[in-house]
């Protein structure tokens, strides 16, 4: 204790007489205080605020005056609180029960100096807990983290626990108000550490379990594309709920790069199609809120119209052509051109290519369409029974030759199968023995069936019927006789010149 205070205590007297009855009024006002705790407290004042939960009463509020409240702590005991003491919070009314902590005593008033700083300092620190959600002030920042206050008492937040991902810039958080979790809190140390992070952490897992027992299959939800992966999107349904958008659930339409359909950040409506509550994962589907384009698949290209279209896939078995987004027809190989015969599909189109093509079927519940691309154009196969009728004889093309025979382009689309029994009027063993590719021969037409679009061909009978042909020539020159300068009795064929006659001897010719 100070000397000053010691003087003040040995200058008071002993009660007797009237004194006694002025030292009873002073007991009275005080209550259970005695002057040295009085002084003992303005010794205090002068030190600074008493330590947190020591001298906390209660007292009524008996009048405001100004900058000045009186509270009523009992037994004639009255104080003095500031109202700056309120400068975030309304002020009392008269009759409230307020907590303070008294820091001294005025003398010259009467009164108890009084402070509520103390009071809700101390009623803060009992009643902080770890884990406990509070809310506190952001007051400032530094490199570690934000400085706060709570209720009066000093807080700090490391960067790692201000937000579930990183922050950058923390200058835009002072002054903000922030629902936090106490993660730690030592009053001999008056240390307390704060964290938002947790509490956002909380609240998402509460809301991840509220969004899984309200997820459905079917439903419609709105989302954030979170990432972007080759095989499709992570979709972020808010708590921290994530469904994967699979690349084939994007669109109708065939999509190589998901990125160039969608970005990061991307806001989308997307439906649930799958949902394992147990693995915790979603299939989500964005093609299915749109509406699905093989509706009305027949009455958009009913059969054997001709339609436009573009080439998105080349198969050893035919090519594939979009009519529109999400509708894809088949061409297949036998079905790219008449003129020849086609080993890949390539040799005709090429991915990306524009093309026209004659629809030839639709199947709507197996969502395929049956296009071909020679059939735009005349049908070289068009009236080939009046064209080329049964036993004419014909010019045509060895296109390729097989086991059983050899095919004949009679025109470019039209082919005819010459067997390997009528290659030749002799015994053939394998076919490239009688003919080549490339071979141009004469072959006769032994059945044309334009709706299979075949035709019977033969070598042999064509043959056959240039020897039946030379041979009528010849009866008919020998029925005929000699014509003028043609010696009787003598004949030659087409193209032969007749052999000259020896001049007989004695002068006789």
């Amino acid at each position: 204790m100070s000397s000053e205070f010691q003087k003040k205590k040995d200058n008071y007297f002993t009660p007797g007489g009237d004194d006694a009855e002025l030292q009873r009024e002073l007991d009275e006002a005080l209550g259970d205080m005695s002057l040295g705790d009085i002084l003992d407290a303005e010794e205090k004042a002068e030190k600074g605020p008493a330590p947190a939960g020591k001298g906390v009463r209660k007292g009524h509020v008996v009048s405001i005056q100004g900058d000045d409240i009186f509270v009523d702590l009992g037994g004639r005991s009255e104080g003095l609180l500031p109202a700056d003491q309120f400068a975030d919070e309304p002020l009392p009314a008269v009759g409230d029960t307020v907590e303070v902590t008294i820091e001294g005593y005025d003398g010259a008033d009467g009164l108890l100096l009084l402070s509520r700083k103390g009071a809700v300092l101390a009623a803060t620190w009992q009643s902080l807990d770890e884990g406990q959600i509070v809310e506190a002030r952001v007051t400032g920042h530094n490199k570690g983290g934000l400085e706060l206050s709570l209720n009066g008492i000093p807080a700090f937040m490391p960067f790692s626990q201000v937000e579930m991902y990183r922050v950058e810039d923390l200058a835009p958080y002072v002054g903000r108000v922030l629902k936090c979790q106490v993660l730690e809190a030592d009053p001999s140390e008056h240390k307390v550490v704060l964290s938002q992070r947790a509490v956002q952490e909380l609240e998402a897992e509460q809301g991840r379990e509220q969004m899984w027992q309200e997820l459905a299959e079917g439903k419609i939800l709105p989302g954030t594309v979170a990432s972007v992966m080759p095989y499709g999107a992570f979709v972020d349904l808010g708590n921290g709920v994530q469904g994967l958008l699979h690349v084939s659930e994007m669109s109708h339409a065939r999509v190589d790069d998901p990125a160039k359909l969608v970005k990061q950040g991307d806001k989308l409506n997307v439906q649930v199609v799958k949902l394992d509550p147990e693995a915790r994962r979603i299939g989500l589907s964005l093609k299915h809120i749109l509406g699905d384009p093989w509706d009305g698949a027949e009455s958009k290209w009913p059969v054997d119209t001709v339609t436009a279209g573009r080439v998105t896939r080349l198969m050893d078995f035919g090519a594939f052509v979009e009519l529109e987004p999400g509708v894809e027809g088949l061409v297949p190989i036998g079905e790219l051109t008449f003129e020849r015969r086609v080993n890949h599909p390539r040799e005709i189109v090429s991915e990306g290519d524009a093309v026209k093509v004659r629809v030839m079927g639709v199947d709507r519940e197996r969502k395929r369409i049956s296009l071909s691309l020679k059939r735009v154009g005349d049908d070289p196969w068009m009236g080939a029974s009046a064209r080329w009728p049964e036993g004419s004889v014909l010019e045509g093309l060895v296109r390729r030759i097989a086991d059983f025979g050899a095919f004949v382009e009679i025109v470019p689309g039209v082919e005819g199968l010459v067997h390997i029994s009528h290659l030749s009027d002799k015994r053939v063993n394998a076919v490239g023995d009688a003919v080549r590719e490339g071979q141009t021969v004469k072959v006769k037409v032994l059945e044309v069936d334009e709706q299979r679009r075949r035709m019977s061909l033969s070598i042999k009978e064509a043959m056959e019927s240039a020897v039946t042909a030379s041979a009528a020539d010849i009866a008919k020159y020998t029925s005929s006789g000699p014509g003028e300068g043609e010696t009787s009795g003598l004949f030659h064929l087409p193209g032969q010149a007749p052999k000259k006659e020896k001049k007989r001897k004695g002068g006789l010719d």
